[in-house]
């Protein structure tokens, strides 16, 4: 009875941690200058994950600015329901430049019932190379245009909805941890208002079909906070599998 929801977590999953000493060693920088690489500014967004209409736990989504044009992007989750634990951390370190997304290295980590999972890459897009770290294996992978890695692309998302706003069809590549790339197709479902722990708020929402998982879900993004994610719904196979609830947002300036 705890596979729903223990498969669900994936999608809304991962705040910063330290970085194993194969990864580059980044610390935010006391002087840095604002700079037009960016709609976005560094936020903390705080949710309450839900599960047949009770809390289950929390979620942390974070952008830190590390250097000029280098952020650090992150999402955790802490989760127990019944005898079920999980705690996941992901995170990518990404640069920005006129507003795009580029994926440098991504670290996430799985803990709790089931099996433990753990995976490190690094990219190298210029050169068409990806580096396994913890399998320290490096592999050539011919990148497409406007690559992501699985969290990166959220932020790019934001980007592309700020820019445009009446954009309703959205595809993002997406490397994954086994170094295959697919294709995150987003389609525009609607206008809304909804009520949440954060407060009322208009929100746009998207929705993401995978037919062959029989899996749908749907993302509502607020123009007053800048399209911020404020709220995710995941069905698969006809069963609700979680939900997600803005709580509040802080940014730094």
């Amino acid at each position: 009875m705890l596979k729903p929801l223990y498969q669900c977590i994936v999608l809304f999953s991962v705040s910063s941690f330290t970085w194993a000493q194969s990864a580059p060693v980044l610390q935010p920088s006391e002087n840095i200058t604002q700079t037009s690489h960016s709609l976005i500014v560094p936020f903390t967004a705080e949710y309450s994950i839900i599960h047949k209409s009770k809390q289950v736990g929390t979620g942390t989504r974070k952008l830190e600015q590390l250097t000029d044009n280098t952020y650090r992007y992150s999402y955790k989750t802490d989760i127990e329901w019944l005898i079920f634990d999980d705690k996941r951390t992901e995170e990518s370190i990404v640069t920005l430049s006129n507003n795009h997304v580029t994926p440098t290295h991504y670290k996430y980590s799985r803990e709790g019932t089931g099996r433990d999972k753990f995976y490190e890459w690094s990219y190298d897009i210029a050169n068409n190379s990806a580096s396994n770290i913890k399998e320290n294996k490096t592999i050539s992978v011919e990148f497409p245009e406007n690559i992501q890695d699985s969290l990166s692309y959220h932020l790019q998302h934001r980007l592309n909805l700020i820019k445009n706003p009446k954009q309703k069809h959205f595809v993002y590549p997406v490397i994954k941890s086994s170094g295959d790339t697919r294709n995150y197709v987003y389609e525009y479902d609607g206008e809304e208002d909804l009520m949440l722990p954060y407060g009322l708020v208009k929100t746009i929402k998207l929705k993401r079909e995978v037919v062959e998982k029989e899996r749908t879900t749907y993302a509502w993004f607020a123009p007053e906070l800048n399209y911020l994610l404020v709220r995710l719904y995941q069905v698969k196979g006809g069963t609700e599998q979680f939900e997600a609830q803005l709580t509040s947002v802080t940014t730094t300036k």
